[in-house]
Protein backbone atom coordinates (compact mmCIF):
# COMPACT_ATOMS: atom_id res chain seq x y z
CA UNK A 1 0.00 0.00 0.00
CA UNK A 2 1.19 3.53 -0.79
CA UNK A 3 2.09 5.98 1.93
CA UNK A 4 -0.88 8.27 2.35
CA UNK A 5 -1.52 11.54 4.09
CA UNK A 6 -4.77 13.13 5.09
CA UNK A 7 -6.33 16.30 3.79
CA UNK A 8 -9.49 18.04 4.84
CA UNK A 9 -12.13 19.34 2.47
CA UNK A 10 -15.46 20.95 3.24
CA UNK A 11 -18.23 18.44 3.90
CA UNK A 12 -20.38 19.97 1.16
CA UNK A 13 -17.61 19.36 -1.39
CA UNK A 14 -17.11 15.81 -0.17
CA UNK A 15 -20.83 15.15 -0.59
CA UNK A 16 -20.81 16.55 -4.13
CA UNK A 17 -17.87 14.35 -5.06
CA UNK A 18 -19.46 11.34 -3.43
CA UNK A 19 -22.65 11.87 -5.46
CA UNK A 20 -20.67 12.46 -8.64
CA UNK A 21 -18.56 9.29 -8.43
CA UNK A 22 -21.49 6.93 -7.86
CA UNK A 23 -21.56 4.31 -10.60
CA UNK A 24 -18.01 5.11 -11.71
CA UNK A 25 -14.76 3.21 -11.33
CA UNK A 26 -13.69 5.44 -8.44
CA UNK A 27 -13.87 3.51 -5.17
CA UNK A 28 -13.60 6.52 -2.90
CA UNK A 29 -13.46 10.28 -2.71
CA UNK A 30 -9.71 9.96 -2.11
CA UNK A 31 -9.28 7.97 -5.34
CA UNK A 32 -11.11 10.65 -7.29
CA UNK A 33 -9.25 13.56 -5.72
CA UNK A 34 -5.92 11.81 -6.32
CA UNK A 35 -6.83 11.29 -9.98
CA UNK A 36 -7.90 14.92 -10.46
CA UNK A 37 -4.79 16.31 -8.77
CA UNK A 38 -2.46 14.05 -10.76
CA UNK A 39 -4.08 15.16 -14.01
CA UNK A 40 -3.93 18.82 -13.03
CA UNK A 41 -0.28 18.62 -12.01
CA UNK A 42 0.63 16.79 -15.20
CA UNK A 43 -1.07 19.48 -17.29
CA UNK A 44 0.68 22.23 -15.35
CA UNK A 45 4.08 20.57 -15.80
CA UNK A 46 3.51 20.27 -19.54
CA UNK A 47 2.54 23.94 -19.77
CA UNK A 48 5.64 24.98 -17.84
CA UNK A 49 7.95 23.01 -20.08
CA UNK A 50 6.85 24.29 -23.45
CA UNK A 51 6.54 27.69 -25.04
CA UNK A 52 5.30 28.33 -28.53
CA UNK A 53 7.73 30.06 -30.86
CA UNK A 54 5.63 33.22 -30.55
CA UNK A 55 5.74 33.10 -26.73
CA UNK A 56 9.47 32.50 -26.77
CA UNK A 57 10.04 35.47 -29.09
CA UNK A 58 7.94 37.75 -26.86
CA UNK A 59 10.01 36.69 -23.85
CA UNK A 60 13.23 37.40 -25.73
CA UNK A 61 11.92 40.82 -26.79
CA UNK A 62 11.10 41.68 -23.18
CA UNK A 63 14.52 40.54 -22.01
CA UNK A 64 16.17 42.64 -24.73
CA UNK A 65 14.12 45.65 -23.69
CA UNK A 66 15.31 45.14 -20.11
CA UNK A 67 18.92 44.87 -21.26
CA UNK A 68 19.38 41.18 -20.44
CA UNK A 69 19.88 40.11 -24.06
CA UNK A 70 21.77 41.78 -26.91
Amino acid sequence: MKDMSEIEIPETLAKKIEDMIKDTSFNSISDYITYVLEELLEDMEEEEETFSEEEEEKIKERLRALGYLD
